[in-house]
């Protein structure tokens, strides 16, 4: 089954001519046919537009021929990009390619179908996806994480090769984490966010979710570089990430932060992850504990500043460009209502309830003000931590995968699974989750993942330690 192979298998095939590339899309078509009902990872795929690209690809090229699943927030030019959102679902199309998408194109990979979400990127489950839910292939009673948990659950279930994901709070590492694949958010501004439809612009990024971790340097390779569309695009080299892999990690040191070894973590979960870091010091790593003292402040930093900056950014949804046009409306003002009324769901109007308020008068310098400073705060704590270690470990989630449905009515305890992500995406910092192990659940064998976060551009260290942990498994 060429859809259950990882990059690096494929190219090998590619090469020696056993496969072609219509080949490896006609294979996850099949896959995504069968068992996408169930799993509800896609909204939707063009196979004949992907066919059209694979008799033309180059299969030279580092992703020559290789189909890659794409977020449905990021912009592939010609297809849908709905958000997850019924504002954006009924005719807008992407009028162009991310720059994302044109790095993947330039390195010779596929852009293939449109990977569900938590509508506008908001939520950690999947289930606030206006059009279905997306279930976790491990267990389909359970959820597979989110906001990106179409592209994990696509990929651990074998219906991708690889795919894109963006990362706010955690959207990549914790459903990577969840449906046991490796998942990476890159250091912000190394990946062009041009084509990304901006939930919170500060904390957002696209990377890559992979089979494996060599794949996901390989893909990150594709993704990195600077983009003169974004403001935000760091003028920095990029280093060919693959070369970290292999690499031995003897004398690397380790900080375990005590504010992330807490409890409420899940048995199993602590379980796995002690294992981990043992196997990581068996292998020659320093072991370090380390302070990052204002964890505690990350959750509800996060719960201001990403609402405010949603409000701002989802006011251009106002169903007079582009979008849903409510036929309810009498005047403008009932118009601009009706229309975002009708469109948006219920977490994303909390959210831009929520944001709106700490946006306004009287409330700014209370709200927004201090949550900026207690942003400074927490990435002076990571300043000061990096320099006693080369990387930082911690679970990526403080729990396994619940069931569908347990947070229904208490969001709150949905937003406390990012605790140990969202500091990352407030710092600009690197994060990778890798498997690290399982634990049962009601009879089932749950994953577990392993957060590995680094220094600001220092992503080779992360993979580096990740590849160990890996192939210690």
């Amino acid at each position: 089954m060429l859809a259950s192979s990882s990059i690096a298998e494929l190219r090998k095939q590619l090469l020696s001519r056993e496969i072609k590339p219509r080949d490896i899309l006609l294979d996850i078509t099949k896959a995504v046919e069968e068992r996408n009902q169930e799993i509800g990872a896609y909204l939707s795929w063009d196979v004949e537009a992907a066919l059209a690209e694979a008799e033309t690809a180059d299969i030279t090229r580092p992703l020559g021929g290789i189909p890659v699943a794409v977020k449905d927030n990021i912009s592939v030019c010609g297809q849908p990009c709905s958000c997850g959102s019924r504002i954006l679902a009924e005719n807008y199309r992407a009028p162009y390619d991310a720059g994302a998408i044109q790095l993947i194109r330039n390195g010779g990979g596929i852009p293939f179908g449109r990977l569900n979400m938590d509508e506008f990127a908001m939520g950690s489950t999947t289930e606030n996806s206006a059009f279905c839910v997306t279930r976790n292939p491990r267990d389909l009673g359970r959820v597979p994480g989110g906001s990106s948990g179409g592209s994990a659950a696509a990929v651990a279930g074998n219906l991708a090769i690889a795919a894109l994901g963006s990362d706010t709070g955690g959207s990549i590492r914790q459903p990577a984490a969840l449906c046991g694949c490796v998942g990476i958010k890159p250091t912000y501004g190394r990946v062009s966010r041009f084509g990304l439809v901006a939930f919170a612009s500060s904390l957002d990024q696209i990377g890559p979710l992979t089979k494996n971790v060599e794949d996901a340097a390989l893909l990150l390779n594709h993704l990195c570089g600077y983009d003169a569309h974004d403001s935000t695009s760091l003028i920095v080299d990029v280093p060919d990430f693959t070369q970290a892999i292999g690499r031995d990690i003897k004398g690397l040191r380790v900080g375990l932060p005590k504010e992330y070894f807490i409890a409420g973590t899940h048995p199993g979960v602590a379980a796995s992850v002690q294992s981990a870091i043992r196997r990581l010091e068996s292998l020659g790593a320093i072991i370090e504990e380390i302070s990052l003292p204002h964890t505690e402040l990350g959750v509800a930093t996060y719960y201001v500043l990403a609402p405010a900056e949603a409000s701002a950014n989802l006011a251009r949804f106002d169903g007079v460009r582009y979008g849903h046009c409510s036929d309810l409306s009498r005047d403008l003002m009932e118009h601009y209502m009706c229309s975002r009324a009708e469109g948006f769901g219920s977490e994303v109007k909390r959210r831009i309830l929520l944001g709106t308020y700490v946006l306004s008068s009287g409330y700014y310098d209370a709200y927004y003000v201090r949550a900026q400073k207690a942003r400074t705060l927490i990435r002076n704590d990571f300043i000061e931590a990096f320099k006693k270690v080369d990387v930082i470990v911690s679970p990526t989630s403080p729990m396994p995968a619940h069931k569908l449905g347990e947070f229904k009515d208490n969001p709150l305890a949905a937003y406390l699974e990012d605790v140990f992500t969202i500091p990352v995406n407030l710092a600009g910092l690197p994060g990778i989750s890798v498997p690290c192990g399982g634990v049962e659940v009601e009879g089932k064998s749950l994953p577990v993942g392993l957060q590995i976060i680094g220094k600001a551009l220092d992503e080779e260290s992360i993979l580096r330690v990740a590849h160990a942990v890996e192939q210690s498994c």
